[in-house]
């Protein structure tokens, strides 16, 4: 056996297992306002500034365009956002924020309390919790 090919010497592994189960933690607070994970991404870019480009949100959110608009289709469908043409550029699609979906953010707006709170209650402390921020983005910037 190869020392570099055991699982528990694997950082991805780690970050595979880390993201799938903190995306978990979201689930329950999500689904009282009914969004899933990747509907509560795009509407932090959009609550940040509404009126943006796909490709602007796609960029933000480290995600392909036909990996996206699906996405946009089904929250466009439930209300959410609006898609309409660019008028600058009729190539472009604007993506804006309903009614409905100005409104999710006060539903929302405790999550990410809520979710460091669980965390907290594991015994990873806030200080860690923090340093972690910036290592991944180091982390994230380094793969791009």
């Amino acid at each position: 056996m190869y020392e570099q090919l055991r699982l528990k010497n694997q950082l991805c592994f780690r970050l595979y297992t880390a993201a799938r189960l903190i995306t978990s933690a979201y689930h329950p607070y999500l689904s009282k306002i009914g969004i899933t994970y990747p509907q509560y991404l795009v509407l932090m870019v959009l609550w940040e500034k509404d009126h943006q480009p796909v490709n602007d949100i796609a960029r933000q959110l480290l995600l392909e365009t036909n990996t996206i608009t699906p996405l946009l289709q089904r929250m466009e469908k439930a209300g959410l956002v609006d898609r309409k043409k660019g008028e600058e550029d009729s190539r472009q699609t604007i993506v804006s924020l309903t009614n409905t979906g100005k409104q999710m953010q006060e539903k929302a707006k405790d999550i990410p309390l809520c979710l460091g709170q669980d965390i907290a209650c594991k015994n990873i402390g806030e200080e860690e919790y923090k340093t972690l921020i910036p290592l991944l983005d180091q982390l994230i910037e380094a793969l791009k």
